[in-house]
């Protein structure tokens, strides 16, 4: 890897997320994210969230079943993926409070590494069950691959907003039960590069950050486009997705070198092997000393 990884690394700067399993995948996804556990809603607790001022009126979309085998903080929360989560949470949060760091870029060196399914995760560990208000902007217009994970894709979104100029909060809807809300992709006319290099682009993202605690935005992978580059200008931080023993060393430097050491904020190594094993053991152990 670059100095600016291996700096990362040394630091702390990293995070890993244990691979787990997700039997019932969606169709168009099974082939490239693999099988996973049986969902158990009732763990994810749940009254209604709070409704802060100012976002009451915003419509719900409620998530499957079948679509939440992607979140393992509501799927098994009690494992190696979902406590992970909760880590990658501290370090945000910690990261908050340094340099007031709140608009989040998440991206990856290359397309299947995982990027779309940890903005979901880290979108719903950072909201909390409703303790903060977090957007998640969909600005891979590309594949759109949130909008897909949610069920939402093809509704009016981000797309719509840079074409007409319409108010963003319009186009949001709040996802329950993860209790944060969203702006999907919508339907780009045309380049969709050449859409997010538009100049509305500046004004549509600072609309929505001040309306919310915490923006995540889900941007297509540093290659093939610069679309990542582009989105990089609107965001505080970012977080490098790798997929652990798949993602080649050359391709998470490029990516590295391109986003630029001060606007990494850690790299998430995803699909690590074993540390599920590793809390389940511990999780047993602990239970029979109760």
């Amino acid at each position: 890897m670059s100095r600016i990884s291996d700096a990362l690394l040394k630091s702390g700067g990293y995070i890993s997320i244990a691979k787990y399993e997700r039997e019932g995948a969606l169709p168009e996804q099974a082939a490239q994210e693999g099988p996973g556990p049986a969902v158990n809603v009732a763990a994810a607790g749940a009254e209604a969230p709070r409704r802060p001022p100012g976002l009451e009126d915003i419509p719900v979309e409620e998530i499957s079943e079948e679509r939440l085998r992607r979140v393992p903080l509501i799927a098994d929360p009690r494992g190696g993926a979902a406590d992970r989560f909760r880590f990658l949470r501290l370090r945000l949060l910690e990261l908050q409070k340094q340099k007031d760091r709140r608009r989040l870029l998440v991206t990856s060196p290359l397309p299947k590494d995982g990027k779309s399914t940890i903005t979901l995760n880290t979108a719903a560990v950072m909201a909390d069950a409703g303790k903060r208000t977090v957007l998640i902007v969909d600005a891979d217009l590309h594949h759109a691959a949130i909008s897909e994970l949610t069920g939402l894709k093809g509704r009016p979104g981000l797309a719509e907003c840079l074409m007409s100029g319409a108010d963003p909060m319009s186009a949001v809807v709040r996802l329950e039960p993860l209790a944060c809300y969203f702006l999907p992709a919508g339907t780009p006319v045309g380049n969709p590069t050449e859409l997010l290099q538009s100049a509305t682009l500046g004004g549509v993202i600072s609309a929505l950050a001040a309306r919310f605690e915490w923006m995540i935005v889900d941007s297509p992978p540093v290659a093939p486009f610069t679309d990542a580059l582009t989105l990089k200008k609107e965001t505080d931080a970012a977080l490098l997705v790798v997929r652990a023993g798949k993602t080649p060393g050359e391709a998470v430097e490029n990516a590295a070198n391109l986003l630029g050491q001060e606007h990494v904020a850690a790299i998430v190594f995803n699909a690590v092997e074993g540390l599920d094993r590793l809390y389940s053991k511990y999780y047993r152990y602990y239970s029979s000393k109760k």
